[in-house]
């Protein structure tokens, strides 16, 4: 049972305005769907979005810091805070406290979260739902780009399942819970033929 969703955002404030709305949006979507929003902490950009959106609709939020942005006081001071020692604790402390994750349009450091979660689920270390979502196509060359693996066999057909795509906030809570299963037992012993 999904009560708790890790979600991979960023803290840019260049980026286009409707990307904060759409993590605000999700934001409240999640707290309305009674989920806890796990996230980086952050205060502004679509960090920020996120917290305020699932605050603004009566969520709860729980953000993890590494020390040093608490120390330059980057976190959101509305949330719960976990100030953890460093950024591999903070992204396993994030998954360690979810049950599912979705991935908003970001830069690098929302690449490697999302796909370091994707390699620890097809590791069987952490099985939940990984929902991207491609908002305005963001995310069409990453998703190309997964098919290929596959295509190109350095992934197998069954990995197809380690995730899946909402074009929408409001579709994140189905996508969450219409999530191909993942048996992680099982996930140990795919081999690439």
């Amino acid at each position: 049972m999904i009560e708790s969703v890790c979600v991979y955002c960023a803290s840019s404030r260049q980026a286009e305005p409707r990307y904060r709305d759409s993590a605000r949006e999700l934001g409240a979507q999640l707290a309305r769907a009674g989920l806890t929003v796990v996230y980086g902490g952050g205060a502004v950009g679509s960090m920020g979005a996120l917290a305020d959106g699932a605050l603004g609709a009566g969520g709860r939020v729980v953000g993890v810091l590494p020390r040093f942005m608490e120390e330059l006081e980057w976190g959101h001071p509305g949330v719960e805070r976990r100030v953890v020692a460093d950024m591999h604790e903070r992204k396993r402390t994030m998954l360690e406290l979810s049950q599912a994750t979705v991935a908003l349009p970001g830069g690098c450091g929302t690449f490697e979260e999302v796909l370091e979660a994707m390699a620890w689920k097809r590791l069987g270390l952490w099985s939940g739902p990984i929902v991207i979502l491609n908002e305005r196509g963001f995310y069409d060359p990453l998703l190309a780009l997964l098919e290929r693996a596959v295509d190109e066999r350095f992934m197998d057909e069954r990995h197809r399942a380690l995730w899946s795509v909402a074009e929408h906030p409001a579709a994140v809570p189905a996508a969450l819970r219409d999530a191909p299963g993942w048996d992680a037992g099982a996930a140990r012993g795919f081999a690439v033929p």
